[in-house]
């Protein structure tokens, strides 16, 4: 069964000086606010598109790495995900750099890298941002 879900933005104002407030219509999570200087310069308590993308990548990522892992017999207890997004004004997002740490009892390292590696290509959000390159560091937790 297919899903839905809703965000929706009123921006006020030019570019340089206006401000968003970016709305959760289907979670209802508190509205977050957006603005130029949050998104090209320090975050300064608001959010960016890049950041959004961020939460959105590295929660896909660790859903289809655990997925991935529990079907092959090694389920994690713990995986922790960082999705770093590197916006240029003028030209916009230039990469996506993913990092992995796991606890995965009975798996080595090598494996888990090449788990690692095919989530990166299948999660949904990796799919949908093909024109990006992204890139991975994965390892288990000491």
């Amino acid at each position: 069964m297919a899903t839905t879900r809703q965000a929706h933005t009123v921006w006020e104002g030019n570019l340089l000086q206006g401000t968003g407030t970016v709305s959760f219509d289907s979670s209802g999570i508190p509205d977050q606010q957006v603005s130029w200087p949050s998104r090209a310069e320090a975050a300064n308590g608001r959010t960016s598109p890049e950041e959004l993308i961020a939460a959105a990548h590295s929660s896909c990522f660790s859903m289809a790495l655990s997925n991935g892992l529990a079907k092959a017999g090694t389920p994690p207890t713990r995986l922790t995900t960082q999705a770093d997004v590197t916006f240029q004004p003028g030209t916009g997002i230039t990469g996506i750099h993913l990092t992995v740490e796991g606890n995965v009892p009975g798996l080595d390292e090598a494996d888990f890298v090449k788990a690692a590696e095919d989530a990166k290509v299948n999660c949904p959000v990796s799919q949908a941002l093909t024109g990006t390159t992204i890139t991975l560091s994965a390892s288990l937790a000491s």
